[in-house]
């Protein structure tokens, strides 16, 4: 009878251990590593607007779209590509393509006006897509949301950067970061 008590007593603390984790038996520990982004670093995408200033000339300026091409499609110099390329590289096709025969010495300059989206899934009251604001954390976007269900597992979050093929589990903190074009899931926790 003593024995059957003790072994009672050790499966639930094995069990309270394992609550206690909040581990997902499904998830991939290897994969958790922080995050950073700086605006800096940003690459361009579809969906994403920028607006673009050529000095002395407004004919030619103005706010525009990165085509689902990864294009942006300027005044007097046709379509410039846009995907993959930081703000400064832009600005620098920019430049090259209207001293390419148009103006003799332009001063342009660049800067993302509206990012494209990022979309939250899984333990969130009301998932979906949302804008994207500089500075935005995965704990912002969950209040986006709506906040977490009860079932949220708030010890980690999946992120799949846009682009990506797969999602890296990440610890959830008060700064992890939330990139332009990200898919945010937040599993389910067990117990």
């Amino acid at each position: 009878m003593a024995l059957r008590q003790k072994l009672l007593a050790v499966l639930a603390l094995l069990l309270a251990a394992a609550c206690a984790t909040g581990t997902d038996p499904v998830a991939d520990t290897d994969q958790m590593a922080p995050i950073t982004f700086t605006v800096d670093d940003y690459r361009l995408g579809a969906g994403d607007k920028v607006k673009v200033t050529v000095f002395g000339e407004p004919d030619l300026s103005g706010e525009f779209a990165v085509d689902g091409t990864g294009y942006v499609s300027l005044p007097l110099v046709g379509e410039i590509k846009a995907s993959a390329l930081t703000v400064r590289e832009f600005q620098g096709a920019v430049d090259t393509a209207f001293r390419d025969g148009y103006l003799k010495d332009p001063r342009i300059s660049a800067e993302v006006t509206t990012y494209r989206p990022y979309f939250i899934l899984g333990e969130v009251k009301q998932p979906g897509t949302y804008a994207y604001q500089n500075g935005l954390t995965v704990l912002n976007a969950v209040a986006t949301a709506q906040g977490f269900t009860y079932r949220a597992n708030e010890r980690f979050v999946f992120i799949r950067r846009d682009g990506a093929e797969k999602e890296t589990k990440v610890p959830l903190t008060s700064t992890t970061p939330v990139q332009p074009g990200d898919t945010i899931r937040i599993s389910e926790r067990f117990f």
